[in-house]
């Protein structure tokens, strides 16, 4: 006769379906290669979240931000067990809350789940949802072990083509097509919603967290097949706010490198399509930003062009600036490492097959 199942078996490890409840502890190679195919549910308090976490990832936290305090402060007043019976009455009110979104947003009833270290909350909701009938992969460590992982990464060797250029050569579109066309690409300011320069964060997105923008370099990063190259954009260290790795900026630095020449009249005419868009206070604030680097007299002529629509002429005051920075930096590399190709167009279509053509004829690729 089939047994009736108690209490007992349910905290021995059954669901209502009389399986054992599908609970599994993996590492972080495990952790990252399973991102690809299933959702990742971050259970750590919307703050933590803010500050970074696993690129793609959903919130569910168990705690809010104040619920947390309390459950960290009963911890540290009265000890463990305390803070574990005031988390039950906390979670206890909302326990049919997360399954109903797990049940509604998670249709294969499969998942990754994380905390900070890898405790009692992970620890909660996975027996939680599995009891429920989903299958939960639990990374060992939690967040903290993702973010080791995260920063060992760029210590990895990968085989870096450097795209390099003076301001206005259309790098980035340069990018984009390589990518159209299956080369790997690192788009550093795709994930930094920056351009780099003064004028960079017109245009774009809020810049994420220097945390979060590592975790988004570092999805696409690990995933790279080492056996070929990866195109990336040369960049200073610090983009906007945010800062790349210091492995990977010594990656970049002593990487093969092909430098994009272009006539200057060619790149004011982009910088001029691009820009002059805005308005005229927020790119006369950009200015302002380099006025100390660009001369006061330079800015005060540059602004005085942008309030006549001159943006050529601007443009043209400002490149001065921005190609003597380049020069410099161009110049800290190797010699036996930069290739230099001169076009004459703006075409970034065109200007990729020459790169491409270079390479070839310098068996880089």
């Amino acid at each position: 006769m089939r047994r009736k199942i108690c209490i007992f078996d349910i905290l021995q490890g059954y669901n209502k379906d009389h399986k054992f409840f599908m609970v599994h502890h993996i590492d972080t190679a495990r952790f990252t290669e399973m991102m690809k195919e299933l959702p990742v549910i971050d259970v750590r308090s919307p703050d933590e979240y803010g500050r970074g976490h696993v690129s793609g990832s959903v919130s569910l936290p168990l705690f809010d931000n104040d619920e947390r305090k309390v459950v960290g402060t009963a911890y540290k007043k009265s000890g463990r067990d305390n803070a574990i019976l005031k988390g039950l009455d906390i979670a206890g009110k909302k326990l049919s809350g997360f399954v109903n979104f797990a049940n509604s947003n998670i249709r294969e009833r499969r998942l990754l789940m994380h905390c900070w270290r890898g405790g009692m909350r992970s620890e909660s909701m996975a027996w939680l949802l599995s009891l429920a009938g989903h299958e939960v992969f639990i990374l060992k460590g939690g967040y903290k072990a993702y973010r080791r992982y995260i920063r060992k990464s760029w210590e990895e060797p990968c085989r870096l083509i450097v795209l390099s250029g003076k301001t206005g050569t259309g790098k980035t579109d340069i990018l984009r097509i390589l990518k159209e066309q299956g080369y790997q690409v690192l788009d550093i300011e795709y994930h930094a919603r920056h351009k780099g320069s003064a004028f960079g964060a017109l245009g774009e997105e809020p810049q994420p967290t220097n945390e979060q923008f590592e975790n988004n370099l570092a999805e696409e990063w690990i995933g790279f097949d080492r056996s070929k190259h990866v195109w990336i954009e040369d960049e200073s260290q610090a983009i906007g706010h945010v800062r790349l790795p210091d492995m990977l900026f010594e990656q970049i630095r002593n990487s093969l490198v092909i430098s994009v020449e272009m006539p200057k009249e060619i790149r004011i005419g982009r910088l001029v399509q691009d820009y002059s868009r805005f308005a005229e206070s927020i790119l006369i604030s950009s200015v302002n930003k380099i006025e100390r680097r660009l001369g006061g007299q330079n800015a005060r002529a540059a602004v005085e062009a942008m309030k006549n629509n001159d943006f050529k002429t601007a443009a043209g005051i400002i490149l001065d600036y921005y190609d003597k920075t380049y020069g410099y930096g161009l110049a800290r590399r190797d010699p036996e490492k930069v290739f230099s190709l001169t076009s004459g167009t703006p075409d970034p279509a065109q200007n990729t097959k020459l790169i491409l053509d270079l390479c070839k004829m310098k068996n880089i690729i």
